[in-house]
């Protein structure tokens, strides 16, 4: 049988990030860790992965605003479905138990944080035929326990067709070096989807990645992965070997679309090395052509280059043009992507504040609240009510350009 891509149009993908904590060190390089990685997945010539099937969770304030997401994902995932977690990981003073930490967590307090076990129900109720789980965090090793069993939890814990890849062993912390734009685990992680194994195969498959990834970190006295794995999920081909490809041989099936994906995905990156290098003239316009290349192909939107190009847009005073920007960045994002439209709100009012329209700000923010409060309700309709028709709801997922409105409309309007 030849081995193939999960098939992209029945598989999800939910990728969350907790950067920005109250009580915990700060982890700036999460957020990095899942736009880029978005962006890895949905290039065509690493996976192809509908940018509509790929939910970005960044921050997320309670286990609903975290679990909602992956929920849904299970729900419609039939092929594959992956769940990947950057932040920090906890252990609970009384137990062995691994917690994923929100904003407001603290330390050694799993009350405060939410549970792996939830997750691993969300994983366990999922139609999918293969789960793949990727957790960068610390003591990341013992969610690979609790999949697999080993002890008495095995029987309760074990899911069907579960891979789960942690940066750490169960006691050990994973590493976030200072400086680097990425964490260790992720950044490896990165450039394998990037530039490939050499000598491997066409496609790479999870026990590949796995090995790749140990003998990389290894060779930088990082911390090791660890993988468990059920039913030979392993052997399931996670991405096209970009060390494969020539010019006459690509690394797999190159479409209209796949070429449109990469084009976008060069330009993005060779505009941070650009500005890495203190190019900032340079970087613009190569943004520019990478998000026309996005606006022509509605498949092809990737929020990294709109994010990207209003910052730099900000940095250099060009305001108006990084708020319409951000404008077309909300106005693309499916509901599905209710944290995304939370930060990209968030941006915008941080710019709106800064040339003097406090009040359209502040009425951006309050969208992003309401997104917050109301977005993972799935009882809202499109006509703003809720299902028993009792009045308007809070917030219409379904209404893309609402909070665009909500900035440019006076307040009494």
């Amino acid at each position: 049988m030849t081995a193939a891509l999960p098939d992209p149009t029945r598989s999800r993908a939910v990728l969350i990030g907790t950067a920005s904590y109250r009580h915990l060190p700060q982890l700036p390089a999460v957020e990095a860790n899942v736009v880029d990685l978005a962006m890895e997945l949905c290039d065509g010539t690493v996976w192809g992965l509908p940018v509509q099937h790929c939910t970005v969770v960044t921050d997320p304030q309670s286990a609903p605003g975290m679990l909602d997401p992956v929920h849904r994902a299970a729900d419609e995932a039939m092929d594959t479905l992956i769940v990947y977690y950057a932040g920090h990981g906890m252990r609970d003073s009384e137990s062995a138990d691994l917690y994923l930490a929100l904003g407001d967590s603290r330390d050694a307090m799993g009350y405060t944080a939410v549970a792996y076990q939830h997750l691993r129900s969300a994983l366990r109720g999922s139609r999918a035929r293969r789960k793949i789980v990727i957790l960068d965090c610390c003591f990341s090793g013992r969610a690979a326990r609790t999949l697999s069993g080993g002890d008495v939890l095995a029987a309760q814990a074990a899911v069907d067709g579960a891979y789960v890849l942690t940066a750490s062993p169960r006691d050990r912390v994973a590493l976030a070096p200072d400086g680097e734009r990425y964490t260790a685990f992720t950044g490896e992680l990165l450039a394998v989807l990037r530039g490939g194994v050499p000598e491997g195969p066409e496609l790479i498959d999870l026990e590949t990645l796995y090995r790749v990834l140990e003998e990389r970190l290894r060779a930088k006295n990082r911390p090791l992965p660890q993988r468990s794995q059920e039913n030979g999920v392993g052997r399931l081909a996670f991405a096209r070997n970009k060390a494969r490809a020539t010019r006459s041989a690509p690394a797999g099936p190159v479409l209209a679309t796949d070429v449109r994906a990469a084009m976008v995905a060069t330009g993005l990156n060779v505009a941070r090395m650009l500005r890495t290098g203190g190019n900032t003239r340079d970087a613009l316009p190569v943004l520019r052509l990478a998000l026309q290349e996005q606006v022509s192909d509605g498949r092809g939107e990737l929020l990294a280059v709109q994010l990207e190009l209003s910052e730099l847009l900000a940095d250099t005073g060009q305001i108006r043009e990084a708020i319409e920007v951000l404008e077309l960045a909300f106005q693309q994002v499916h509901k599905v992507y209710g944290p995304e439209a939370i930060l990209v709100c968030r941006r915008l009012a941080d710019l709106l504040q800064e040339s003097g329209n406090q009040i359209q700000a502040c009425e951006v923010l309050k969208h992003a609240l309401d997104i917050a409060e109301y977005g993972s309700l799935r009882g809202t309709t499109s006509g703003g009510k809720t299902a028993d028709g009792e009045g308007p709801g809070q917030w219409d997922p379904t209404d893309r350009a609402a909070p665009v409105r909500a900035w440019r409309q006076p307040p009494n309007s």
